[in-house]
C-alpha cells in the first residue's frame, strides 16, 4: 500500500483500500454475471433434453469437418 501512496498514483492508503474494494466488487459482479450465464444454459440444456432436442455425436465426424474447415481457411 505505501508503495502505491508514494509512487503519487494515490494519496492515501484510505484511497488504495477504497480502490481495491472497487476493483473486487466489479470482479464479484462479472463472476456473478458468469454463473447467472451458465445456470442458464445449464437450464437450456436441461429442457432442450426434456423436449427431444437431442442427438448422438460422432466425434470422427466432428473432427472431420473441423479439418475440412482448417483446410479452407490455409493459404495454398
Amino acid at each position: 500500500m505505501r508503495q502505491h501512496v508514494e509512487s503519487g498514483l494515490y494519496s492515501s492508503a484510505s484511497e488504495v483500500i477504497r480502490e481495491a474494494l472497487r476493483l473486487f466488487e466489479a470482479y464479484q459482479g462479472v463472476q456473478a454475471a458468469n454463473l447467472a450465464s451458465l445456470i442458464a444454459d445449464i437450464a437450456q440444456g436441461v429442457a432442450d433434453i426434456e423436449a427431444g432436442r437431442v442427438r448422438e455425436l460422432d466425434m470422427n465426424e466432428i473432427k472431420q469437418r473441423g479439418r475440412a474447415t482448417l483446410a479452407t481457411r490455409r493459404p495454398a
